[in-house]
């Protein structure tokens, strides 16, 4: 199996595709003005406990204050595979006991209103809520996640190798202080201690610095922030097995090519420059994917399709046979159909990061040959997901119960907003994704043509924002082009709606 990673990299935006034997299966987004929080420590000041839920709120200088849970004052057992940051990227479980006290205090003996208190981001707001924080700390680094407040050593068990897992026990154990913790993770496999001292003495560094800006900061304070979404790539998931890593920026790729050379040598060659005039997204077939991705209906090859609805408790996934009529007979066509719509699903779900509960309702099927046969083609679709799924079998209902870790937004959520022509009920891409979508349009045609001129026509909130929040973009694409762009705003157009033209 080949594995990509293909980054597109502008000044206002930073995207990356795994692509696995030519389909994409997981995208990555990160706007700089809406940059993710998870892994972030920050110093807070409680501003609510709440006895009857045994949690409290935490003001850590976002626009909604955080949630921190009792459990996560005390029972770090629970919160190990939230803080493997890997949390994003990696579902690397930890191995051994963990040696702790049970804490019988309620949450309103633990913390008073006003109490200051230094907590990490283990879960993104996700739609109305606030983010997840716990006070265990935990840092990652390339081969190691250090806990500063855990005296434990974990060993990833994706590492299968019991020799290898014992060394590895070994050499870190020697390595550690007291009252101390490290988890060694899936890319420590054949690392020799000496790399794993630059790790620890990195991270130990980097505890000290935090510690240090807490005493003197006043809450609520960023403390730590993670790091960008590139470089947590190649934290994460640049390894041996990835075949290689294109980036289309050169100021990106001269970036990365130094951190690699310097720190993971034997990887360098496997990072390549794009340098065509074709968007490197339209030219391995992400932009369609993400396109496909947005939509509620998703068609399959053999003519059914599934749809998918997002609620705020739950994901509903429905199969459909639409334009496919089969060939024998009814049952054949339904179980041909909840087949293909097993593997799209779990792709569907991989692709769009989709988490909580989700119900899936297959067509009815008669023979119970035929509803195991589906399950076991979605059990096994799921096994590459890097996400935990918890699946349950074919109900009488004909319904498929599961759970899929949610870490981080899903896709839609990200690109695309609440949509004030239907009040509500539906979704549009947002204002910045529609700039965003007119700055690839240009960088499309600009090369094509030697005319001076650009002119973008789009409906004038759209046009309001590349005047204004979205100015830098529109100068970088002239300087770059060595064009004029001209700006026009259409009342009459839909948000979505733009033409971008060349002009005398």
């Amino acid at each position: 199996m080949t594995t990509e990673l293909i980054v597109n990299s502008t000044m206002h935006e930073t995207r990356v595709a795994m692509i696995e034997n030519n389909n994409v299966v997981e995208i990555y987004i990160d706007r700089k003005k809406e940059r993710g929080v998870v892994g972030n420590a920050y110093k807070g000041r409680v501003i609510k406990v709440l006895p009857g839920m045994q949690a409290a709120f935490v003001d850590i200088g976002l626009e909604k204050s955080a949630f921190l849970y009792v459990s996560d004052i005390y029972n770090h057992l629970e919160i190990y595979p939230q803080m493997m940051s890997g949390s994003e990227y990696e579902e690397d479980d930890i191995d051994g006991e963990v040696s702790r006290i049970e804490y019988k205090a309620p949450i309103e003996d633990l913390l008073k209103e006003g109490q200051e208190i230094i907590v990490q981001v283990s879960k993104e707001p996700i739609g109305s809520k606030g983010a997840r924080v716990t006070s265990y700390i935990s840092l990652p680094g390339r081969y190691l996640v250090y806990m500063p407040s855990v005296d434990h050593v974990g060993i990833s068990r994706k590492i299968e190798n019991e020799a290898e897992r014992e060394r590895l026990k070994e050499t870190i154990l020697k390595m550690k202080e007291s009252e101390e913790g490290y988890i060694v993770r899936t890319v420590s496999e054949g690392k020799s201690e000496e790399e794993f001292r630059a790790d620890k003495q990195f991270l130990n560094r980097l505890w000290v610095n935090i510690q240090k800006k807490a005493e003197k900061a006043s809450a609520p304070c960023l403390l730590h922030s993670d790091l960008d979404l590139t470089f947590r790539i190649i934290r994460d998931l640049f390894t041996t097995e990835i075949d290689r890593m294109v980036i289309d920026s050169p100021t990106e790729y001269h970036r990365v090519k130094e951190f690699v050379t310097n720190f993971l040598p034997n990887l360098q060659e496997k990072i390549e420059l794009y340098d065509e005039p074709e968007p490197i997204f339209d030219a391995y077939g992400v932009e369609v994917e993400i396109s496909r991705s947005l939509k509620r209906r998703v068609w399959l090859k053999s003519g059914g399709y599934i749809v998918i609805d997002q609620t705020e408790a739950l994901v509903t996934i429905d199969v459909n046979t639409g334009r496919y009529v089969g060939k024998r007979n009814l049952e054949d066509t339904i179980f041909k159909t909840n087949l293909e719509a097993a593997r799209e699903i779990a792709y569907q779900l991989r692709l769009r990061n989709i988490g909580g509960i989700i119900i899936i309702d297959f067509i009815d099927m008669e023979e119970k040959k035929n509803q195991q046969l589906v399950f076991n083609a979605l059990e096994k679709a799921l096994q590459n997901d890097r996400a935990k799924t918890t699946l349950y079998e074919i109900s009488e209902l004909g319904l498929v119960q599961m759970t899929r870790k949610r870490v981080r937004e899903n896709l839609g959520r990200i690109l695309m907003e609440p949509c004030s022509y239907c009040e509500g009920e539906g979704f549009i891409k947002s204002k910045t994704t529609v700039c965003y979508d007119i700055f690839r349009e240009v960088r499309r045609i600009a090369p094509l043509t030697k005319e001076k001129k650009i002119l973008i026509i789009a409906q004038a909130d759209i046009a309001d924002m590349l005047y204004d929040e979205e100015r830098r973009g529109v100068e970088e694409l002239e300087n770059q082009y060595k064009k004029r762009i001209i700006i026009k705003s259409e009342a009459e157009f839909h948000q979505e709606q733009f033409e971008v033209m060349l002009t005398n």
